[in-house]
This record gives C-alpha cells, structure tokens and sequence, in this order.
C-alpha cells in the first residue's frame, strides 16, 4: 500500500455509494430518521458514512480489512510497529497504554503535572503512582518536562516499576531529551510511555522536536484530532518493541471503547494520515513560519512576551514547539485569564486555554495571515489599553509541595467517605480529585493528605478565575474524604 491511499475512508465511499437497504443501526438510516434541520446542517455525505461495523466494514475491535489495512498504514507513518485507532479520543489510548502495563500494587512514575486521564487509568489499574516534580518557569510561572536528574534518581529508588511515563512535548510546546530518557530506562528494562497528545504534527518535520517513535519510546498516546487534522475525539496509539505487548493492548483497548465505534471518526483518522505523511513536511513549513512570523511581532508590542528558542538555552527544555504561542500577559497587570475574556469579548478571538500570566495559542495548517492579522491586531490594542498599569511584573509561582499519598488511589477511591467543609479539611485524607483544567493538572489526588498549601492554592486559581474542577461540590464548600471512624465509648 503507498501512502497516498485510504483504504478506510474510501471503502466507506464504496460502501454508501452502493446505497444498500439498511435494517441495522445507527437508527437514523442515512439522515431519514434524524431531525430535519440537524441533517440539513450536517449534510447528506456525513450521514451516509456514519455507519457501524457491519461485515464489509470491518470492527475496530478485531480488525481483519479496511480498518486494519488503514492501522498498518499509520504504523508506517508513524515509525512504529503497529497503531491503533482510538475513538475514544486521547484519554482512552492513554488509560489502554497505562492499563497495558500495569496492574494492581504496581508502580507507575509520572510527572505530577499529568493530564487527568492518567491518574484516572491508575485507579482501574489499582496502580501506585511515584511523582516526579516537573521543572518550573519561574519566568512564565508554568511547569515543563522532567530532567534526566530526575528520571535518574526516580528509577534508582523504583527499579521495580513496571512503566516511566512521559509528557512530550508538554501542553505548551516544550520537550525534555526524550531519547536519553527512552535510553534510561531501558537500560533498567522499563517500558517508556509518552503522552503526545499535543504533538501529533512534531514526526513530520525536522525543525520540531523528536515525536516518540522516533525516541525509541515503547506506546505513545497521541492526539490526532488536535494538531493533525483529523475530528475531534480521534486519537492513535502507538506501539513498538518488544518491552510492551501489542497483543494486550488491543485487548485492554477494545475493553475500554464503545461496541458502536463512529466510522466518521475513523475515517478521519485516515485521511488524516495520509495528508500528514504525503504532505505534512510542506504544511508545517508553512505553519512554522507563520507562527515564527507572529512570535515576532507579539515581542514588538509593549508589555508582551512570546517565548521562542531561547528557551532551549535553558536547562529547564530540550526542545520547543514554534507552533505553540506562550503569550505571557504578566508585565500588563493582568492574568491570563483575564486576557482570555478581554480577547473573547473585544474580538471574538477564542485561545487554547490561560493561566494566571499567560494564553496559550496555537497554529496550525488550518490557519492564515488573515487569523494572524485579527491577533497581532488584538494584542496591539490589549496593550494600549492596559499600558498604563503596566510594569515588569516578577511572576510568583506558587506550586504546593505534592501531599503524601496515604493510600492507593484505587482504595481512596472506593473507601467509605464523607463531606466535610474545606476549611476543615486540613490532615484529612481526600477521596476525589481536584485539577485546573485545561490542562488537567492535579492538585489533590483521591488518597493524598490535604495540606493548608493545597487549599491557598484552590483558593488563589479559583480567585483569578481559572478552571478549578473535580470535586462533587462545584462550588468548593465542601471536600470530599475518606471516612475516619471513632472510637466507641
């Protein structure tokens, strides 16, 4: 097969052109049985290939044709042994690479600035999570990847771990040295396992930091749909060598997705990987100077600061993302949420996400000089109007120490419990989670003990008007904690 075919998205054609009778689900049956305005909206040609995993269609679930030709293709694509589709976006293919490695009572490491689905997959694994700090950007006042130091010292205490997980690039574009961390921990015979669900695109260009397969990583999660062109919820997984069995993976992986898997969905994740493959070096050259192009003139305006390159000089990345944009708001008096909703509002501009000093932009082949006339223009006038209350602002990071784990998450999570006020929190041991998201970082996770450092932490994200999610009780009155039953007298 060349990779210029699509064998799934075109045996879907196939199959609707033949305009079978259908007596099967999905019950709409072509857009006939679904909400007139709705299928007007969608159209016709979406409707005729959202179909379900009939014989001549293959299943996703034990692929045999189509799907499994357009999986072999993507493992090519991708430098690896053998891929599989996710429908159940990034999240499920990390809880399957996860749940593939470990069991109950067994070590993970991971860094503590995690995407919740990891720790979310170490509670159905009954897994026991070793954190490592990441490094922190006392500039930017966000954290990075973690340090061969690091890695080092976490497997010299934990040689028993059964799996070393790694977020590269990071939710804001930045990569540790991913090849000696792979080498590392291979040398201990530790599987690597990244989490690439922001660097889908960083494979098929040389100027981008190494993806996983080409680190000699062991299963990588990585989101399509969010760099690479494909639908949202459409994810790959990534598997190669021998220190990870594929064979689990499948098995773990058709556990954990829907029996009614979105062809649309699939056949985006095709097409997707063609385009990459044949076309993706001359996309991202586009895409990098485009966003190299913005980068320069965001460091024109006043009081405005977009990192680049010289962040590699530190000892805190490897590598970065141009096509990611940290736009640092500090030096303005504002937070980055702040300028969140001022960019909403004044110009209908929607940003990846913010945090107390900085938005998060990205470009992708999907965007324009015109997408980047509307921001430099934005952020001009942001500048001009805040100007006044501007002045070189020394970002305060505040990151609590992380608690003790008292129990497994797994055992925290099903314990008994009960809610308690927070202010009263303090000592307890916590049953739930509790993470800004985005990104999905926790701060609390179910067995830790809850210390006064974590609570002025809620307190000060939710002040400045940053996601603070998890607990059952959204307005964060209460906690949720594992029960402590008393003596009888």
């Amino acid at each position: 097969m060349s990779q210029h075919e699509t064998p799934l998205y075109h045996g879907l054609l196939e199959h609707a052109k033949k305009d079978p009778v259908q007596f099967h689900i999905p019950g709409h049956k072509k857009g006939n049985g679904m909400d007139p305005e709705f299928r007007n909206f969608i159209g016709e040609n979406a409707l005729s290939i959202d179909l379900i995993n009939i014989g001549p269609l293959d299943d996703l679930h034990q692929p045999k044709g189509i799907i499994k030709q357009a999986q072999i293709l993507a493992a090519e694509a991708f430098g690896a042994d053998h891929t599989f589709f996710s429908v159940q976006g990034t999240s499920g293919a990390i809880m399957t690479m996860i749940m593939s490695v470990c069991g109950p009572g067994d070590k993970i490491i991971v860094p503590r600035n995690v995407h919740k689905s990891i720790m979310s997959a170490i509670i159905f694994a009954g897994a026991i999570p070793v954190f490592i700090h990441p490094e922190i950007d006392k500039n930017l006042g966000i954290s990075h990847g973690i340090t061969i130091e690091s890695v080092q010292h976490a497997l010299e205490l934990h040689p028993d771990a059964k799996g070393l997980l790694v977020i590269n690039p990071t939710y804001f574009g930045i990569s540790a040295d991913l090849k000696k961390i792979v080498e590392l921990a291979h040398s201990y015979e530790i599987p690597v396992l990244v989490d690439e669900a922001h660097g889908v695109h960083i494979h098929f260009h040389d100027e981008l930091p190494l993806s996983a397969m080409q680190a000699g990583a062991d299963i990588a999660a990585t989101s399509v749909h969010k760099l690479g062109g494909s639908m949202t919820q459409s994810s790959i997984l990534n598997v190669r060598g021998k220190l990870v069995n594929y064979k689990r993976v499948q098995t773990i992986l058709s556990m954990l997705t829907t029996t009614s898997t979105s062809y649309l969905l699939l056949a985006s994740l095709d097409v997707a990987r063609k385009r990459l493959a044949t076309e993706g070096k001359q996309l991202l050259d586009k895409t990098i100077v485009l966003a190299q192009s913005i980068r320069q003139q965001i460091n024109e305006i006043d009081h405005l600061y977009c990192v680049g390159s010289e962040i590699v000089e530190s000892h805190i990345a490897c590598d970065y993302d141009p096509t990611k944009l940290i736009i640092s708001v500090k030096d303005l008096g504002l937070s980055g949420h702040d300028a969140e909703e001022w960019l909403r509002k004044n110009y209908n501009i929607e940003v990846e996400m913010s945090d107390l000093y900085n938005v998060l932009c990205i470009i992708t082949p999907g965007d324009t000089e015109k997408e980047a006339e509307i921001l430099i223009h934005a952020l001009q006038e942001l500048s001009k109007q805040y100007y006044n209350q501007g002045g070189k602002v020394e970002a305060k990071v505040m990151l609590p120490k992380i608690p003790v784990l008292a129990l497994t998450p797994r055992d925290a999570f099903y314990s008994e419990t009960e809610l308690i006020d927070f202010n009263d929190s303090v000592g307890r041991v916590i049953a739930e989670f509790i993470m800004v998201y985005p990104p999905g970082i926790p701060i609390f996770i179910p067995g830790e003990i809850i210390t006064e450092d974590n609570l002025q932490y809620i307190k000060r994200n939710m002040e400045a008007g940053l996601p603070v999610q998890g607990p059952e009780d959204y307005d964060f009155k209460k906690l949720r904690v594992i029960k402590e039953h008393r003596a009888i007298r």
